[in-house]
């Protein structure tokens, strides 16, 4: 494979579209968490508060550069739809990761939370900033339900043998000539 390919061209090749995702959900991921933290850290809020509005910043950053770059090729050509099925998919992984920060935070939907009432990290980690490591655990989780969810229910192989040696559509037309 070669760097244009990987970087450039449009595909639908697994195992680049996975590398792309990691990209733009590291972006995403970036964007979800300085929301969520100055939600959290600077209107004082619980952490379920920050979770929603980083979900959204998120969500809004990963469909923008994903349908450009990682996705190309939609099942549906209605970019609302479109759009809808994917906060879906983002929406049942937000749901996940509220179940996963929860037992990690001071302020949980459910009162305190498991590991911040036992004090779990033993006095490493000051317990109202446990919910950072409950957030970086569900992001490793939900980027997997995200991703695969996404790729199988939304989007579709443009061709049965786009996958390890498939040629730009440059080459392919060249050859026809």
């Amino acid at each position: 494979m070669n760097i244009k390919r990987i970087l450039f061209e449009n595909t639908s090749h697994t195992g680049i579209q996975f590398f792309r995702s990691l990209i733009v959900g590291g972006i995403a991921t970036v964007a979800d968490m300085l929301t969520m933290i100055l939600i959290r850290e600077l209107l004082h809020t619980p952490e379920s508060v920050g979770v929603v509005f980083g979900f959204i910043v998120g969500l809004a950053v990963n469909y923008i550069i994903s349908t450009f770059w990682v996705f190309s090729k939609a099942k549906v050509k209605n970019r609302i739809v479109d759009f809808i099925g994917f906060a879906v998919i983002g929406i049942i992984g937000l749901g996940l990761t509220n179940l996963i920060v929860e037992p990690f935070s001071v302020k949980g939907m459910f009162g305190t939370g498991f590991l911040v009432a036992h004090q779990t990290f033993g006095g490493l980690i000051p317990t109202d900033k446990y919910y950072i490591i409950g957030k970086t655990l569900a992001v490793v989780i939900v980027y997997m339900w995200n991703f695969f969810a996404r790729k199988f229910i939304l989007y579709r192989k443009v061709e049965e043998k786009d996958d390890v040696n498939d040629k730009s559509e440059t080459e392919k037309d060249t050859e026809s000539k």
